[in-house]
């Protein structure tokens, strides 16, 4: 059985101590298992208070990458590909503080940078990638940690789409020390098929973060989500299924995230619903 998790953006950017403790209480009253933690910038939250207040819910962490402008590693300054790693690095550190194996999200470019590229410049933008990851893994590695690289859709990236670019991207790099991260809302609009992508990453699937294809409650769309659960049982994936959506109470984070309608009566009920289905098909499957 998968643990459960909800990420704190359903409603509120950027994460405050406050915040935190607040949906802490709240998402394990419901029966969540884990609370998913964005970090925007590395001082927006307390690891130490965060780690106090998981405990005391009994609640697990997983630790999210936000790749803001300005962060790269690839087809950039030195010193923003510098400044970029010890970003990453960083979160590693907290993703310790908190008790979270991964750090997850598109740990390659900026989130809606995007560029046209020849064959010959993809493939050294993927060499440069895999370059400037490695310190980031190896650090990861060494303290217990993931990154779980993401792969986003084509309107927010040109780099990595399908989950197939990202396992030739992450090639040569650790197991223990990366993987990819899958969304399934990214992966409904880029692969061929989601459960055939999902089960070509058999042992290499850091994490996983699910909605609607709307990016609304899981099971109020039309993704096959018993083949979700099936594929991801056949590519070996043990850990947690976070739903990952947004509020559009914040200015910033609903133009970032295209969040122009409500996606559920209220952000309690999509997480609530989201959760209900998806201790359903788990336990189905």
């Amino acid at each position: 059985m998968h643990a459960i998790g909800v990420s704190t953006w359903v409603w509120t950017s950027p994460l405050r101590d406050a915040a935190l403790a607040e949906l802490a209480a709240r998402v394990a009253g419901w029966g969540f298992d884990v609370l998913e933690l964005p970090v925007e910038e590395v001082d927006d939250w307390d690891p130490a208070l965060a780690a106090r207040v998981l405990a005391d819910h009994g609640l697990a962490a997983t630790l999210c990458v936000v790749m803001a402008p300005g962060r790269e590693l690839v087809a950039a300054e030195p010193a923003t590909i510098g400044a970029t790693q010890d970003y990453l690095r960083r979160l590693v550190d907290i993703a310790v503080e908190v008790g979270s194996p991964v750090i997850a999200g598109p740990a390659y470019a900026s989130v809606g940078r995007t560029w046209r590229m020849s064959e010959q410049e993809r493939s050294d933008g993927i060499a440069e990638l895999r370059d400037n990851l490695a310190p980031v893994v190896e650090h990861a590695r060494a303290a217990g940690v993931r990154v779980a690289v993401e792969p986003l859709n084509r309107y927010e990236t040109s780099l990595l789409n399908t989950i197939g670019q990202t396992l030739a991207a992450l090639d040569g790099l650790p197991v223990d020390g990366c993987g990819v991260g899958v969304d399934v809302y990214h992966q409904n609009i880029e692969e061929k098929h989601v459960g055939t992508a999902i089960r070509s990453a058999e042992g290499r699937i850091a994490h996983v973060q699910v909605c609607g294809n709307d990016r609304g409650a899981p099971g109020a769309d039309h993704l096959d989500w018993p083949d979700v659960v099936a594929a991801l049982a056949e590519a070996g994936y043990t850990g947690p299924l976070c739903i990952e959506s947004f509020t559009g109470d914040n200015e910033s984070i609903a133009t970032a995230a295209s969040i122009w309608r409500p996606l559920a009566s209220s952000q309690d009920a999509l997480a609530v619903d989201g959760l209900r289905f998806l201790r359903e098909v788990i336990g189905t499957a």
